[in-house]
């Protein structure tokens, strides 16, 4: 039991840092859109922003296998 815990939590871990970096990475390439979505409340730019930068490094670690 201990050890599929441990999995479980390093995976969320996993999840957490992919996101944060993409958000960061998003903050720097995208200012504009990270801008009007807190100004407007708008999150939904924000989320399509952030999928498209997920799906691009998806995308390219891809070409390397």
């Amino acid at each position: 039991m201990k050890g599929w815990s441990v999995s479980v939590f390093g995976a969320i871990a996993a999840i957490c840092v992919i996101l944060a970096g993409a958000s960061i990475w998003l903050f720097l390439t995208d200012p504009v859109t990270v801008a009007n979505a807190v100004n407007e409340g708008e999150i939904t730019p924000f989320i399509q922003d952030l999928a498209n930068v997920l799906f691009a490094a998806l995308q390219g670690l891809l070409k390397y296998l």
